[in-house]
Formats: structure tokens, C-alpha cells, sequence
């Protein structure tokens, strides 16, 4: 059967488990760092880093200079003598403009010409020919080969473009169409395929639709930027390009729109928390690079606010964190634990979605009247040994290879993590439930007067005849009515298989084999949607 969660058809490699003993301090080269002979590139030895029995950072490691990804972005060749938080280490060996992943390794799958699936015999045949397809990249040579991966964007175009297409086209024509522009924002939109086929369907369509249609794509990488534009905009002049992060992104967006983010968030840094077992204190994730470039990890307390508002915000969700019940609830137990022989005294990694919580806050304050459509991996098979841990993998002469560390050279691996769509959910609502800050120029705003359509918030008297409001809607926006003059909010958003969403928006004769099976639902089992 064709994998369900990567990105290629090739064979994965094999891999061993195991969690590593926590410790405060894990570092690949500690003796070599306090050796007073220094040895030559051939006298060096890989030292096993998962154990140490010290309680302290190399003291070296620790008059290394703290960065930031951001810091990063200017410099051509992977850093040395630093240290950085986790989600730093990831987001500059993934998107450095120099040499990171996205931007000098990365090719998307690209099929010439779309699959025929009506024609294929069955799922036998259609994984054969997909098989094919990316055989047609070449063989690898010595050394790093292609790093090739696949969308279902790409695999099932323009089918599962249309799907979206008409799923985002139904909630606007109910709720918004002739009164309002369609307006669309993409992240991370690869060579353009998504964004062509919903524009050609709705052009084909809901030609009165396309004329109120606005399609904005944010783009971190410069390459691709320019690729979309000589994709689309010739096509589609309804389409502008922003060459930014999203974490960036400074424009406010006052009209409702729709944001797409199609297996994006996988890709987003995460970082490393682990709790003292003894007191069950949080401690951080840090990355050192050394003067010969090796890696090395050590944990700190918690003194990052992303990190600690992500923990704070788990907290009031009830999210509890991965420490067994037994030893949350007896110090006596945590003390005889931890004295045992060789019993760890940290918890196991944890890999936490900083950079996701970042994305919710931006989509809060900058596009207030937003609709999210996301989709991405629910679980991946292969992953690095911790909780919600990713999986770390390069190719190697036409082979996927499947890492068991995090720490890689680089730019020469994708690192990608699953999402626990039900933690997503909660997170979101919660963080567009609470108040948006106001910018500066509405700061200066005159305040509204007696005679504005706005005279009082709309909140105040949502609750004048009931204090019932329905637990499948937000909280109604301030000044935003429904088409029936209340002030209802909008529907909160739910958690759909792949299939599930599929069933619902898309024309599933089209991807139909012979046999009567249909790739569109049974290939993407692990994946998710948030809409």
C-alpha cells in the first residue's frame, strides 16, 4: 500500500526505538571539550550522547553566544560556538535563506500532466504509476540525493483543489456573497498548484464569485515567490504574492476572508520541554554548536515567553502534561523514582507547538473576521524518540532515510511533526475567544458617538431576552451582525477526517479506479482537517 504519511513512495529504511535516559545535560562532545589535547578531524570519536552524569552545562557551551533564528538569516553557512532555543535550531535548518532545507533542498512533486485515475486498474497500479512518476527525477548520485516530496494537492490535481475550492465557495455564498468580496489567504503555497486549480474552478464555476475574488499567498521563500507569480498572476491577475513570514506579517485585514494553510504546519518549529522529576518543574530545550560544528543539548528553566505562555495556555485547557499520573500526584513515589539506579531525572522529551500558538495570535490579531481551513498529518509513523515527536529524514541514493535524533546536519533533512487536531481546536478557540488588541491607530480613533452604528458593543446585549448561547459559537464580534441584524457569532470550528471532508466536497467519480476503489479517501488515513 502507498504510505500514508510521507511524502515519497520509496522504501523507508528501519529504524530502532528508544527513549534516552533524561538528563540536565546531554552533550556529544563533553570530553572532548574538556580533553587538553586536541585531537585531528581522524582521531575523533562519535560519543553517545543520550547519557551523562553531570548536572551541569559544559561551561564552554555555556559562554556561547544566544541566537535566534532571525539572527541566523544573514549568514551563508551553518553557525558555530552558539546556542539557541530548539524551535530556533529547527526553523533555521528548515527556512535559513541560505542554506536551509525549504530553500536549497526541497523539490515539490510535480506531475506534468494529471493522474487519469478512472483508467488505472486499481490501488496496485496507481501506486505503480505514481512509482513512475518519480522515477522520472533521475537517479541519485553520490552524497545527499533529490529531496523530493509529494502534496495531495499535486497527487490528485485538480481535484483536490476544486474540493477545497467548492468547500470555501459554499460558506461564502451563504453568508457573505454579493455584499462582501471573496477574499483568500494561503501559507506556504509550494509551486502555485493549489492556488491554479481553486482559481480555474471557480473561474469555471462561480464566474460571478471570481469577479469579487481576492487571493493574497504569504511565502517565505523567495524561490517560490517568484515561481507563483509566473504561474499565476498572468492567469489570475486577482493574485498578489507577499515574499514574508507569516510570523511578520504586520497588515491588518478588517474584511471577512478565508486562510489556507495545506500542510504547512507540520513544518513549523517546535521546542523541547522536560520536567524535573523530582519537583516537576519545567525545564527548556537548548541546542549548542560547537567550534567543529557538533551538537549538543542541555535544559534550562523556563525563561522564554513563548514557551511559558504555551505551558500556561495547556494549563488552563486542562491539557495535562506527559508525566504519569502516579507520579504527579506522590512526591514520595517522584523521590524513591528518581534514586534508583540509573532512573532518569528528567521526564521524556516533549516537543510542544510554540510556533503554532504564534500563528493562532497572529491570525486573531491581524485577520479578525478570518475562516480557517487547515489540513496536515494526525500522527506520522518513523518519528524521533519523545512525545509528539517528529520525523527527521533525508534521501539517500533514491531512499528515504529515517533518522532517530533531531540533531542534523543542517539544511539536509525535513523535520516534520504530527498535530493533535483536538489540542488545535482548543487552542484556536481559546485564543480567538479573547480580546484583540488594538492597534495604534485605533487607539486614536474618536470614540463612537450616539448617532454610529456602533454606539455600544453588540456583546452587551447578546444576552438582553437569554442568557443562552450556543457552545457551538464564538463569542459575537463587536459591530458584525449576522444577515438577520443579531449578533450572533460564527460557527467554532470542528475536526474532519480526510475522508470525511472529502465525502462532503468532492467529486469523487473523478478519482474513482476501476476497481472501484478511490485513492482521494483511503491514501491520506493519517490527515486531518480543521475547518
Amino acid at each position: 500500500m502507498l504510505p500514508r504519511a510521507i511524502r515519497s513512495v520509496v522504501q523507508r529504511c528501519a529504524s530502532s526505538r528508544h527513549i534516552p535516559s533524561a538528563s540536565f545535560v546531554t552533550s556529544a562532545s563533553l570530553h572532548a571539550a574538556r580533553s587538553k589535547k586536541v585531537a585531528s578531524d581522524e582521531d575523533r570519536v562519535n560519543y553517545n550522547d543520550d547519557y551523562s552524569f553531570s548536572d551541569a552545562p559544559d561551561p564552554e557551551h555555556a559562554s556561547y553566544k544566544y541566537v535566534t533564528a532571525n539572527d541566523l538569516e544573514r549568514e551563508r553557512h551553518p553557525p558555530r560556538r552558539v546556542k539557541m532555543l530548539v524551535r530556533d535550531f529547527i526553523e533555521d535548518s528548515l527556512y535559513n535563506p541560505h542554506y536551509g532545507y525549504f530553500s536549497k533542498q526541497a523539490t515539490i512533486f510535480t506531475a506534468i500532466e494529471p493522474l487519469n485515475f478512472n483508467s488505472i486498474k486499481n490501488m496496485t497500479a496507481f501506486e505503480a504509476e505514481v512509482a513512475e512518476r518519480y522515477a522520472a527525477y533521475g537517479v541519485d548520485g553520490d552524497g545527499p540525493g533529490k529531496q523530493i516530496w509529494h502534496t495531495p494537492t499535486e497527487l490528485f490535481k485538480p481535484w483536490y483543489g476544486r474540493a477545497l475550492a467548492q468547500c470555501l465557495v459554499s460558506e461564502y455564498l451563504l453568508k457573505y456573497f454579493p455584499y462582501e468580496d471573496f477574499v483568500i489567504y494561503e501559507i506556504g503555497a509550494g509551486n502555485g498548484t493549489l492556488a491554479l486549480d481553486m482559481l480555474d474552478y471557480i473561474r469555471e464555476e462561480y464566474p460571478d464569485v471570481y469577479d469579487r475574488t481576492r487571493y493574497n499567498i504569504i511565502e517565505i521563500s523567495e524561490n517560490l515567490a517568484n515561481l507563483q507569480r509566473q504561474k499565476l498572476q498572468s492567469a489570475h491577475p486577482c493574485v498578489t504574492v507577499h515574499n514574508k513570514s507569516i510570523f511578520r506579517w504586520d497588515a491588518r485585514e478588517p474584511a471577512p476572508c478565508y486562510f489556507v494553510a495545506m500542510e504547512v504546519i507540520d513544518n513549523f518549529a517546535h521546542d523541547i520541554v522536560r520536567y524535573d522529576l523530582r519537583t516537576l518543574e519545567p525545564y527548556q530545550g537548548v541546542v549548542t554548536i560547537d567550534a567543529k560544528g557538533d551538537f549538543s543539548t542541555y535544559y534550562t528553566k523556563i525563561t522564554d515567553p513563548l514557551i511559558s505562555s504555551f505551558l500556561s495556555l495547556r494549563r488552563y485547557l486542562n491539557h495535562p502534561p506527559p508525566i504519569s499520573r502516579l507520579l504527579k500526584l506522590s512526591s514520595t513515589f517522584r523521590t524513591f523514582y528518581v534514586n534508583l539506579p540509573f532512573a532518569p531525572n528528567l521526564s521524556p522529551p516533549e516537543f510542544v507547538p510554540t510556533r503554532l500558538l504564534t500563528l493562532l495570535r497572529t491570525l486573531r490579531r491581524h485577520f479578525p473576521r478570518h475562516r480557517l481551513l487547515l489540513s496536515d498529518f494526525s500522527s506520522l509513523p518513523d518519528t524521533i524518540p519523545g512525545v509528539n515527536a517528529p520525523v527527521v529524514q533525508t534521501r539517500y541514493q533514491n531512499t528515504t532515510v529515517p533518522c532517530t535524533t533531531l540533531l542534523v546536519k543542517q539544511g539536509y533533512f525535513d523535520i516534520f511533526f504530527p498535530t493533535d487536531f483536538g489540542k488545535l481546536r482548543d487552542m484556536y478557540e481559546h485564543v480567538l475567544a479573547q480580546p484583540r488588541p488594538l492597534t495604534d491607530s485605533e487607539l486614536l480613533e474618536p470614540r463612537p458617538t450616539p448617532l454610529s452604528t456602533i454606539a455600544s458593543p453588540l456583546a452587551e446585549g447578546n444576552s438582553f431576552f437569554s442568557s443562552y448561547h450556543p457552545k457551538n459559537r464564538r463569542p459575537p464580534v463587536d459591530g458584525i451582525t449576522s444577515s438577520s441584524g443579531l449578533p450572533v457569532g460564527e460557527r467554532k470550528s470542528a475536526v474532519y477526517s480526510h475522508a470525511e471532508f472529502m465525502k462532503t466536497y468532492a467529486d469523487l467519480s473523478k478519482t474513482r479506479l476501476r476497481s472501484g476503489e478511490n485513492p482521494l479517501l483511503d491514501t491520506y488515513e493519517n490527515v486531518k482537517f480543521l475547518f
